[in-house]
């Protein structure tokens, strides 16, 4: 079973839902990076539940950096951190009976009913809070050389949001603010998130659950960064982000849109600033040709699916003894994942984005910065 991701810094994933614990392992920092406990504690409360759109389940996530980091910097030895899980309830889970959209069945399958099936074990969303707690150590790596991420939900059920601005400059103060949250759990540009809860709470009501978009900046990477063909930004990205349970599809700038475009609409125009810096007028490529970055804002959307644990009455089988049943999923979920699936976004891009710049101006770069 592949559990890391990463070729000049990677990140290994353990753990089950309602196991004695979860955690991550960062190898290929250098060493001499601040850590800020407080930052990682923040970013794992953006991803914790929060009110009557989430789950009734909510962990403390009280951290452990257990190796790799000493008198709060990095020591460039491998960083693990254990996190552990304080409030299960593994009666809710009936096993044999596959939920569906879920895991159970083709983890039968793969494992031969010897997988952890309590609160869909290793498939849980709740290994996302391990990639969070070391995606927040990335994302402090990837300040300290001017390179920031930002993720915000651009629709949800019918509701949308606004998109990011084409102008670097633009887009940087937008993630900032998204960044800063003030105090609103619900990531968005503009003030649509009371009728983003209306969306959430209507599918709570009627025992359902509903998905949306998210839409991703990132700025500060430098023109260059990426391969041709097999390791470009669009494919290392597209990678990590479909290791994210809920995610069901990816698109890159203007996306599937270009496809109702002509070439003269399509196309970026080039341009030099008064200070000499390349630019384009457009980004309809979301900042990458032929798998590199081009020095424009990286952006792109992912599709996040409904969750599919819905309190209705469902066909389904059970595979134990091979007949069809019905199932009511009982247990405590999210009737939308969206709101939280942000941050865990973040996070996944960011071990991209330390890889690539590590790849190409080698692994010392977050001490020594970009040259």
């Amino acid at each position: 079973m592949k559990n890391t991701f990463g070729n000049n810094i990677s990140l290994t994933l353990f753990g089950e839902s309602h196991g004695e614990a979860i955690g991550a392992v960062i190898d290929g920092l250098c060493a001499g990076i601040e850590i800020d406990e407080g930052f990682i504690k923040e970013q794992l409360s953006k991803r914790r539940p929060s009110g009557n759109t989430d789950t009734p389940r909510v962990e403390m996530d009280e951290f452990k950096i257990v190796s790799g980091v000493f008198n709060k910097k990095t020591t460039g030895t491998p960083i693990a951190i254990i996190i552990p899980n304080t409030n299960t309830n593994s009666k809710a889970y009936n096993y044999g009976i596959a939920r569906p959209s879920h895991a159970d069945y083709t983890a039968f399958v793969k494992y031969g009913g010897n997988e952890d099936y309590r609160g869909g074990g290793h498939f849980s969303g709740r290994i996302t809070a391990a990639l969070v707690c070391a995606g927040a150590i990335l994302l402090q790596a990837l300040k300290g050389v001017g390179v920031k991420i930002g993720t915000h939900i651009l629709c949800c059920g019918e509701e949308k949001d606004t998109s990011f601005s084409v102008n670097s400059r633009d887009v940087e103060k937008e993630i900032d603010k998204l960044n800063a949250r003030e105090n609103e759990a619900i990531p968005l540009l503009s003030d649509c998130s009371d009728k983003i809860r209306e969306v959430i709470r209507k599918a709570s009501e009627n025992k359902d659950s509903v998905g949306g978009v998210l839409q991703t900046a990132i700025v500060g990477m430098p023109a260059g960064v990426g391969e041709p063909w097999f390791d470009s930004v669009e494919s290392m990205l597209s990678h990590v982000l479909f290791s994210i349970g809920g995610v069901k599809g990816v698109e890159f700038g203007s996306g599937f849109e270009m496809a109702k475009m002509l070439g003269s609409q399509a196309n970026d125009v080039f341009r030099y600033d008064e200070n000499g810096n390349a630019y384009t007028e457009t980004n309809n490529n979301g900042g990458i040709n032929g798998g590199i970055t081009n020095g424009m804002p990286i952006i792109f959307n992912s599709a996040i699916k409904p969750t599919p644990s819905i309190a209705q009455k469902q066909e389904t089988i059970d595979f134990l003894n091979k007949k069809n049943t019905t199932l009511e999923v009982k247990g405590r979920h999210d009737p939308a994942i969206i709101r939280r699936a942000c941050v865990v976004v973040d996070s996944a891009c960011a071990l991209v984005m330390c890889d690539l710049l590590a790849s190409t101006y080698g692994t010392s770069v977050f001490k020594r910065g970009i040259k």
